[in-house]
């Protein structure tokens, strides 16, 4: 008899664990993939699709708003957001039936159900078998998290946001992450009066200083009330509406609360203690470079082990976990220079480093930066304005970073970290030809260094 049932099993069918579970079995792995909810994880059903699918129709308010600008006219406009739910949520459904196919047409076994470790080689399912495995993988994903406050029950996540079928009419989001911004941008495009209490002195910390400032510039131009400095102290429920206690003595009553206060990792529950796996002090499991645990036989990628939460980085982390047990090429990722975009109105872009996190570990930088009027608005009479900046190593030209807000800058940042990968310098910026007129052009038309207090300019 032999000693598996599997080869590998896989806890989770989010984008990591259908990745990985695929190149497996291709590579003619017997392979189970154990997922308790619906395949596709936190990407298909409560992240990166909804949310864009979101964003985008909250942004034709603005495209219609826009376009008499340019000669056009139209009469009446009605927008239906429950007709958007049911329209995101068909398209959910489309995407789950091609993974569900996708992982059966690649030799897959896809088991429903809750899967949990008892112990370095066993999963037992809840109500089924237990599984007998030689090497488990973790992709169990994250979730929102919520603080422990006085009232929290009253408070909706970005899970529940991204079903409701009827818009509030006053929205209180607490946080200033890229979640928070983005439903921020969708609800306040869409007519709810936003405000957004945030603890910080601007939005997504950790960024770029110039594209926090920008961001929480455009976000108020467009209407945000965006609430700075400001800590809310309990929630409670008034008739149909709920009020939030601030720090200070203040209140803020509204229809409904969101809090997008941060994610934890999937990890309570599924039985790594008893398979001796190590956790970090963020719940997270710990890993090497490899995806490894301490646990020899137990590997974990994606957001359980809380890198670089990002779908494609989980993809990126599949890929090199299965060349390095299966395909006899061990690799590991490199997490330099990956490109990430916030779908925010408007949009941000930013791959590499940002100039404070650049001259910690740099020192002498140079900075250049274009804030301008995009071609759009010359017409449309809208008052937003595009940044673009650059952040250079001075001792060797090498470009450390590009950032942008506006239009389109998730789809231009893509071609620029391919040259931060390459290690493009600032004169080839320069001796690249611009596409005119597009806002991508000024990436490479940058001239002016910014002063730098530090040089006594």
């Amino acid at each position: 008899m032999a000693r598996w049932d599997y080869d590998l099993v896989v806890l989770g069918a989010g984008s990591g664990g259908v990745r990985a579970a695929r190149l497996a079995a291709a590579a003619g792995i017997r392979v189970a993939l154990i997922e308790k909810s619906r395949v596709g994880g936190t990407c298909v059903f409560r992240g990166c699709i909804p949310k864009k699918l979101l964003a985008i129709g909250a942004h034709f308010a603005e495209d219609l708003a826009d376009m008499e600008g340019f000669g056009w006219s139209a009469g009446a406009v009605d927008f239906d957001w429950a007709r958007l739910i049911v329209a995101k949520n068909a398209e959910l459904a489309r995407l789950e039936t091609v993974y569900t196919r996708l992982l059966r047409d690649s030799g897959v076994t896809l088991i429903e159900g809750r899967g949990r470790l008892a112990d370095a080689h066993t999963v037992e399912i809840a109500g089924g078998p237990s599984l007998a495995a030689e090497r488990i993988l973790v992709a169990t994903g994250g979730r929102p998290a919520l603080p422990e406050l006085p009232g929290i029950e009253h408070a909706i996540t970005s899970d529940q946001a991204l079903d409701l079928m009827q818009l509030p009419r006053r929205l209180a989001i607490v946080g200033g992450g890229y979640i928070a911004v983005e439903f921020a941008g969708i609800f306040n495009a869409l007519g709810v009066e936003v405000h957004q209490l945030l603890r910080g002195p601007a939005p997504l910390r950790g960024f770029d200083p110039d594209i926090r400032a920008t961001l929480a510039e455009e976000m108020v131009k467009k209407g945000v009330d965006m609430r700075c400095e400001t800590v809310v102290t309990h929630i409670d429920k008034l008739g149909s509406g709920t009020v939030l206690g601030l720090a200070g003595g203040q209140t803020l009553e509204v229809d409904l609360v969101l809090y997008a206060t941060g994610r934890r990792p999937n990890t309570e529950g599924i039985g790594l203690e008893a398979a001796g796996v190590g956790l970090t002090g963020h719940g997270a499991v710990a890993v090497d470079a490899y995806s490894q645990s301490g646990v020899d036989s137990i590997f974990a990628i994606g957001d359980v082990t809380d890198r670089k939460n990002l779908t494609p980085v989980a993809l990126a982390e599949a890929a090199a976990l299965i060349d390095t047990l299966y395909r006899g090429r061990r690799r590991a990722v490199d997490y330099t220079n990956v490109a990430s975009a916030v779908f925010s109105q408007p949009p941000v872009a930013t791959v590499g480093l940002g100039e404070d996190e650049a001259r910690r570990r740099d020192g002498a930088i140079d900075v250049y930066l274009s804030r301008f009027r995009p071609l759009r608005h010359t017409l449309s009479g809208r008052d937003e304005r595009t940044m673009v900046k650059l952040v250079v190593e001075r001792a060797t030209d090498r470009v450390l970073g590009v950032h942008m807000v506006g239009a389109d800058s998730p789809e231009i940042m893509q071609g620029f970290a391919v040259a931060l990968n390459a290690g493009a310098t600032k004169a080839q910026f320069d001796a690249t030809i611009g596409i005119h007129p597009t806002a991508a052009e000024e990436l490479v038309t940058l001239r002016d260094r910014r002063a730098d207090p530090a040089d006594g300019e």
